[in-house]
């Protein structure tokens, strides 16, 4: 199993927003790594974590210590810089992937991309709102946000985690922001199709659904129901 999903969310919620400079980088310390393939498992056991940095000219087995590992993951998540230091050299990374345990959660293997600080990259944000928008301020609804998450290209110190919009954008109930609304920080260029709809106005529910002939809830008889599962109750 992959960083994505739950796991990822868990990272990342805990990493810090928005921009890094490099002073603020978070450093990993890593050991070079001779054990591969199944022999990794006495290496977890010991509390070491197995890795690998990959990039242009790089390909490179290291090794974590486990609980180091997780805290510097809890900062950096997978949208922000780290100085992997490997035999007195400093390697500036990004997160790629995060490998766990199906069952127990436990990290079995990360991936490191060397980034060259010259060249853009791609990487994903986090759609963030902000703000209030009028009909759901007049109590008549919510705002929904359909797309969460957009993919970005800059240089590796202009890269973000995420990026906001103000839910004031929603005027009236029948307004949308769309990808083409969003306001990308420096040196940030948006990806994603200038037409998919980030977040719209829905309204709020009522108690009944309209039968129709003034029909209530209470007044409808069930004549059938579904055949009955094994499991419902």
């Amino acid at each position: 199993m992959n960083i994505a999903g739950a796991y990822a969310e868990n990272f990342q919620a805990a990493a810090d927003k928005g921009r890094q400079s490099m002073s603020e980088r978070i450093v990993i310390e890593a050991e070079p790594r001779e054990i591969i393939g199944k022999q990794t498992n006495k290496l977890r056991r010991d509390g070491w974590i197995p890795g690998v940095i990959y990039g242009r000219k790089t390909h490179t087995s290291v090794q974590m210590e486990q609980k180091a590992l997780r805290r510097a993951l809890r900062v950096v998540g997978t949208a922000h810089l780290a100085d992997l230091s490997l035999n007195g050299t400093t390697h500036t990374v990004l997160v790629r992937e995060i490998q766990q345990h199906a069952t127990r959660g436990d990290i079995v293997h990360v991936d490191f991309l060397e980034v060259d600080m010259k060249t853009k990259l791609r990487s994903s944000a986090e759609i963030v709102g902000t703000g209030v928008s009028a009909p759901e301020a007049a109590g008549l609804g919510d705002v929904t946000i359909l797309t969460h998450s957009v993919e970005i290209e800059c240089l590796p110190d202009d890269l973000v985690s995420e990026i906001e919009f103000n839910m004031a954008l929603i005027a009236t109930p029948d307004d949308v922001v769309y990808v083409k609304d969003l306001v990308a920080p420096k040196g940030v260029e948006i990806l994603d199709d200038p037409e998919t709809v980030i977040a719209r106005f829905e309204y709020v529910a009522t108690g009944d659904e309209d039968l129709g002939d003034g029909a209530s809830a209470e007044d409808v008889e069930i004549i059938s129901r579904g055949k009955k599962e094994d499991g419902d109750f």
